[in-house]
């Protein structure tokens, strides 16, 4: 009896082996699925003007600072990257060249707030944005307008800084209209918007990227950062090591890491 029971239950395991290799991976198990593992954060200023924000998503993560006085600052931040996610650059099929339209659409949603309330005539934004395109070869696409900066750092490889800062008056951020003060463009002018740096570098499981605003950069310096920007066996040590950095110098103004690491299981 008790061999028929075991001849039984094996003859059934066997059967929902070949069972389970014939069909689809059953839901709610694991699977394989190539994504960005990220943390970051906002080491607020000391000047108490915030003008940072951020966003992480599966595959779009993105970062902007505000500029246009203490109470504004944040909210142009926020309309770009609300415009950003409304835009959905990471939808499936999108090249490379539609990230200049993404930035245009952030451009787009600050200037048309600037022009229709004379209080947030001085609103601009940068934007640092990163899409990952999985696929038979995973690849990330990146756009880049003002004065942050964003890292790509291969497994086992020095960190490559991947885009040039393009500082205010010369290459400006996603701005709005309004009256200008100083030498520039004539009151009441829209300032032309920036032609956003683009492109696109093959990833690796491993690799990793890092976004940082211009508060990062005023506090810690390029060459250091670069140090920092790979140290760290996962996202969250190496944001840890940045944030001990930052808190010894005291950043004045708002200061935004984003560290995102490539993994495909």
């Amino acid at each position: 009896m008790t061999f028929i029971v075991v001849t039984i239950l094996a003859s059934c395991l066997s059967a929902m082996a070949v069972h389970g290799r014939r069909r689809s991976w059953p839901p709610g198990l694991p699977a394989t699925r190539p994504r960005l593992v990220a943390v970051g954060g906002t080491y607020e200023g000391s000047h108490g003007h915030p003008s940072d924000a951020y966003v992480i998503q599966e595959r779009l993560i993105a970062a902007a600072a505000g500029v246009g006085g203490a109470e504004l600052s944040q909210s142009a931040a926020a309309l770009a990257l609300g415009a950003v996610v409304a835009a959905r650059p990471q939808h499936p099929g999108r090249r490379e060249e539609d990230l200049t339209d993404c930035a245009q659409v952030a451009h787009h949603a600050v200037r048309t707030a600037a022009m229709s309330t004379p209080a947030m005539s001085g609103l601009a934004s940068t934007l640092d944005l990163i899409i990952l395109d999985p696929g038979e070869r995973p690849c990330l696409r990146y756009a880049h307008v003002g004065d942050g900066a964003i890292w790509h750092c291969a497994k086992g490889a020095e960190p490559r800084l991947l885009t040039t800062a393009h500082p205010a008056g010369d290459g400006s951020p996603p701005h709005a209209a309004g009256p200008a003060s100083g030498p520039g463009p004539q009151a009441g002018t829209v300032p032309q918007v920036a032609v956003p740096q683009v492109g696109t570098v093959p990833l690796r499981p491993g690799d990793r990227v890092v976004i940082v605003t211009d508060g990062v950069i005023q506090a810690l310096g390029l060459p250091r950062l670069t140090a920092l920007v790979a140290a760290g066996a996962s996202p969250a040590v190496c944001l840890d090591r940045l944030y001990d950095e930052m808190a010894a110098v005291e950043p004045k103004d708002d200061a935004t890491v984003i560290i995102a690491d490539f993994v495909t299981v």
